[in-house]
């Protein structure tokens, strides 16, 4: 079993591989004693566990989380990960088939804001 700080590590590989190493930098330094447990918890868990998990790729797991952040209106995320997705290896036009995708199972409107951060995010009429 790993311990906290071997998930640690390996979760700031992984955040970093996705996110980007300016999007971490800026959101470890924007860490406030309120914040900095939190900051610590989601690299362990989400990017040291889940992410790191040999089960799926990065490509599908992105599929997974644009889908669930449109789904449950996280719009403040999916510009983050709409990057993220396409550093872990879709094309534009496959987000564009996981946005229509999403439309189906998660409404009309969930697309429409979909597309529109993503539109911003590619600047293209994605």
């Amino acid at each position: 079993m790993a311990t906290d700080q071997e998930r640690y590590d390996q979760g700031m590989v992984v955040r970093r591989e996705v996110l980007s190493d300016a999007h971490v930098d800026r959101a470890t330094a924007a860490a406030t004693e309120l914040t900095a447990d939190w900051q610590d918890f989601i690299t362990r868990v989400a990017w040291g566990d889940v992410w790191s998990r040999p089960g799926l790729d990065r490509r599908s797991r992105s599929v997974a989380v644009l889908s669930s952040l449109i789904a449950h209106g996280h719009h403040e995320e999916l510009a983050m990960h709409l990057r993220a997705a396409i550093r872990n290896g879709l094309t534009i036009d496959e987000i564009r088939e996981v946005i229509l995708q999403s439309a189906i199972y998660s409404g009309v409107p969930a697309a429409n804001t979909a597309f529109r951060i993503a539109s911003e995010v590619f600047r293209t009429d994605a």
